[in-house]
């Protein structure tokens, strides 16, 4: 079928049916799902699916309905669902649809080579990476291992003139196994997910890393309570980074809830903090030409050395806010409206060696494992369940848990003293390690 084609016809019919403004989103998808434990295969998944979101607007006031049924009889009630919606809802002077921009094709979206591969095989690695990860004696148990791909192409077009298409894959392989000492139980979980299938880490790797984040929390020892450094493992980054990306949603910026709102080219962090949002890395995880509405992606620079540079839009957010568009708007597929988010998102490298921070750390908590929301979006507050190892004299001594950590994101973030050069730019969310100069830990 010629989606692109369809597509652009059922904006035709929306417009005719009553619309002032159509948007049809269309998609279709192919995911595999293999599961093994304890050595014998358990699931596989395989499935097609596929589907269309229509957004409409009559009269200042937006409506949305999806199908998942492309027959025709399903398209125009769908369809006059959508527009029905509309009539109802309260006119919104910022409700629009983009325009046609030329964006930028993306290199490495889509592996042909994934489907190709035999389903024995991706079983086998499966298999295979279990029982690897098992080899170590301090491994008593497996959770399972997996093998996953996915491929989808997206197609849409508005009343606007705006008509486009790409095509995207993934596949990944992960296993989590458990540890064991006496009463003691860690589990320890690793992945790799990549757009080529050569690109995929060797089995070996993956499950020695696994293993290694199940053994090494054994013996866990308390620490009393006390503020000393804090260096963040590039896993539990999230934590703090990810309070900023929400802070600077444009929408949350429009409604007064964010604690960024007033920073804009204010230093509200350490010169050692860059922040970079990049649609167009070739074979990004998060890459993509064009957002969920059809505005081309690009790569910003949301936080230069501690400056805060630019906030996140959709269309919706930016006509609010008087701008253009950033290329942010998100979808989870043809059944939701557009919301904001950040593509490959990555913290500069920095000049140090993450041996070298650990080095030069007399006293503190190398964090690997966070509970909790990390910095609150709206007071910047921050408090949280932490695991990892303590650090004496430059040395890590002995693995930590059931601490607590806790800050406002002003001390946090201005106190950011040393970044690494350890970022796997492989991954669609990404830090070096650093460290924070001082925290209250809650210990015994």
């Amino acid at each position: 079928m010629d989606y692109k084609a369809l597509a652009e016809k059922l904006v035709n019919r929306g417009l005719r049916r009553g619309a002032d403004e159509v948007e049809v989103y269309l998609q279709t998808s192919r995911n595999l799902s293999i599961r093994v434990r304890q050595e014998d295969l358990e699931t596989i998944q395989e499935s097609d699916a596929g589907g269309v979101g229509f957004r409409v607007i009559v009269d200042g006031g937006m409506g949305f309905s999806h199908s998942n049924d492309l027959s025709e009889r399903s398209l125009d009630d769908t369809l006059d669902r959508a527009i029905a919606f509309a009539k109802l809802t309260t006119p919104d002077e910022y409700n629009a649809l983009p325009g046609e921009q030329a964006h930028q094709e993306v290199e490495g979206l889509h592996d042909p080579e994934v489907a190709k591969v035999s389903m024995d095989k991706k079983i086998d690695m499966a298999l295979q990476l279990e029982a690897l990860a098992m080899q170590d004696e301090r491994i008593k148990n497996s959770s399972g291992a997996s093998f996953g791909e996915r491929e989808s192409r997206m197609f849409i077009a508005n009343s606007r003139g705006l008509s486009k298409s790409y095509q995207a894959g993934s596949c990944s392989i992960g296993v989590g196994v458990v540890a064991e000492k006496g009463d003691q139980r860690h589990t320890g979980r690793e992945f790799c997910s990549r757009r080529y299938f050569a690109d995929l880490e060797s089995l070996e790797s993956i499950a020695a890393e696994a293993a290694k984040k199940a053994y090494e929390m054994l013996d866990p020892q308390m620490v009393p309570t006390q503020r000393a450094a804090v260096i963040f493992d590039p896993a539990v980054a999230r934590s703090i980074i990810g309070g900023i990306i929400t802070a600077i949603n444009g929408n949350r910026v429009q409604q007064g809830a964010s604690f960024l709102q007033d920073a804009m080219d204010e230093q509200f962090a350490s010169e050692l903090l860059t922040l970079v949002d990049d649609g167009l890395r070739p074979k990004g995880l998060g890459s993509k030409p064009f957002d969920g509405e059809g505005v081309p992606t690009a790569t910003r620079t949301l936080v230069e050395k501690g400056v805060l540079r630019g906030f996140l839009y959709n269309t919706y957010a930016a006509n609010r806010a008087g701008v253009a568009s950033t290329g942010n708007a998100s979808r989870g597929g043809f059944t939701s409206l557009p919301g904001i988010s950040t593509h490959n998102l990555y913290v500069e490298a920095g000049p140090h060696k993450a041996e070298d921070i650990i080095a030069n750390t007399s006293r503190g908590l190398l964090l690997k494992g966070v509970t909790g929301y990390g910095i609150n979006p709206v007071n910047g507050n921050y408090s949280g369940g932490a695991s990892g190892f303590w650090v004496e004299n430059g040395r890590i001594v002995h693995p930590v848990q059931g601490l607590t950590i806790a800050g406002s994101a002003n001390d946090i973030l201005h106190n950011i003293d040393m970044m690494a050069d350890d970022i796997d730019m492989n991954r669609s969310f990404t830090a070096p390690t650093f460290r924070i100069r001082e925290m209250q830990i809650g210990g015994a």
